[in-house]
């Protein structure tokens, strides 16, 4: 069994020329992920691996193989993209569904000498609800590190909003991005994004589109993550991430100007039907019109493709 209370500093003294191995259970990295990589890498890390279990990701709702399987794909390539934005470079691999079978075949594929477990706060596996941080750390030689996806401390800091973003085709509108910047700058906000399905959009340019802006608020210094669910009916999917997460508030957002199918079949009422947080519509690209580009439901806006 591994720990770090042998050491101060966190990072091994062998970690020259080593691999580090992320390993993301059910959710996508986040802020500090990245930051954690990228002390260990300037300590003298050789190199980064990231990987994943093909299992269910908490915020959505997928229950098709085949649909467990890409969101697993998201979850790496998002990772791996957002690093690739702060120049480092990694290699990714998606394993087993089971976490505890995926871990082990991570560390025998990758051999590393540091190991970061990416998960919600409380990780844990099987009947008798074993600590999954835990069970890695008795797996393995190497030092074991908790990243917590879902920072323990939000749930008593009233300082913090944290906002839920649905977006899928305008997930990278430049106007959005200054948008949920402007919100961080005024009062410190963390943001789950959830992309559904949209239009004809791929899974891949949804990564693309989200490590974009996941990066864009890192540099910013906002915690933030997210998830494609290419298969995932979009209410559905916000229903999931509200049972999920401790949220404050909700924005909706869909392209200025044109029909939006989320709107035509009522998302928006929908998600004010199961909760009493605010629910905001976002229109991305609506430029310089006078109308506030983000407007509380019933205010008369007029929406787009999401």
């Amino acid at each position: 069994m591994s720990d770090l209370s042998h050491n101060p500093t966190g990072i091994p003294e062998d970690i020259e020329g080593a691999t580090v191995l992320a390993f993301l259970n059910e959710v996508a990295g986040g802020r500090k992920l990245l930051g954690r990589l990228r002390e260990l890498v300037d300590a003298g890390a050789g190199s980064i691996a990231i990987a994943a279990p093909q299992n269910q990701p908490v915020a959505g709702q997928i229950v098709d193989v085949g649909e467990v399987r890409d969101g697993a794909l998201s979850r790496v390539e998002v990772t791996q993209e957002v690093l690739d934005e702060f120049g480092l470079n990694s290699v990714a691999a998606i394993f087993d569904p089971s976490p505890p079978l995926a871990f082990d075949d991570a560390v025998r594929a990758f051999k590393p000498a540091y190991i970061l477990f990416s998960s919600l706060p409380e990780a844990r596996f099987g009947l008798a609800r074993k600590d999954l941080i835990e069970w890695a750390r008795s797996r393995t030689e190497a030092p074991v590190e908790h990243i917590p996806v879902r920072i323990e401390d939000d749930a008593i800091r009233w300082d913090v909003t944290h906002t839920l973003v649905i977006a899928t085709q305008t997930v990278n509108a430049p106007d959005l991005v200054d948008h949920l910047k402007q919100l961080h700058a005024d009062e410190p906000h963390r943001y789950t994004f959830i992309s559904p399905a949209s239009g004809e959009i791929s899974r891949e340019e949804v990564c693309d589109r989200l490590a974009a802006t996941l990066a864009a608020l890192y540099r910013v210094e906002a915690d933030a993550t997210g998830q494609p669910m290419g298969g995932s009916e979009p209410f559905a999917a916000v229903r999931n991430a509200i049972e999920h997460y401790r949220v404050d508030d909700i924005l909706v957002s869909t392209l200025a100007g044109r029909e939006s199918q989320w709107l035509a079949d009522g998302l928006i009422q929908r998600i004010e039907e199961i909760t009493d947080d605010p629910v905001t519509h976002f229109e991305a690209g609506a430029g310089t019109r006078e109308t506030a580009w983000a407007v509380p439901v019933g205010a008369g806006s007029e929406g787009g493709e999401a």
